[in-house]
């Protein structure tokens, strides 16, 4: 099978795109390939979040309050947030089908920042902009 990290852009996703190559690398080289069969809970809503997870393959069913509102499919992502804050889950998350995720966990990810110390600001610059984004949508 195939490594699936080997060639993944991480920079696509928002919250690691300000990260050198270096940084991307280091994020690569933490994350955990695993495979869970249809039916697996992965996040439940309000639950604390520890986890990062990007899917490799497989489907997904994101359940708000009970309700069906996405389909998450390869190369999509959930959880990133859980990496910052351990905050409840606003969502849960359910596997579809069976899947292979790559996942990243707080702990790794904490030790990462530990290790990359630059890496820190640049996470805070990029949640920054996102919370000027959507204070820009509020109020316009």
């Amino acid at each position: 099978m195939p490594n699936p990290t080997k060639n993944l852009d991480l920079s696509a996703i928002w919250l690691f795109s300000s990260c050198t190559p270096r940084e991307l690398r280091t994020l690569r080289g933490a994350l955990e390939e695993v495979t869970v069969p249809a039916g697996t809970v992965l996040t439940a809503q309000k639950a604390a979040g520890r986890e990062f997870f990007l899917i490799v393959e497989g489907r997904a069913a994101v359940i708000h309050s009970g309700r069906h509102v996405a389909t998450l499919g390869p190369d999509q992502y959930f959880g990133e947030l859980s990496l910052l804050d351990r905050g409840s889950r606003s969502a849960t998350v359910e596997a579809e089908t069976e899947m292979r995720l790559l996942v990243l966990g707080q702990r790794d990810f904490n030790g990462i920042l530990e290790a990359v110390p630059t890496m820190t600001r640049k996470l805070l610059s990029v949640m920054a902009g996102r919370l000027r984004e959507s204070d820009a949508r509020a109020y316009h």
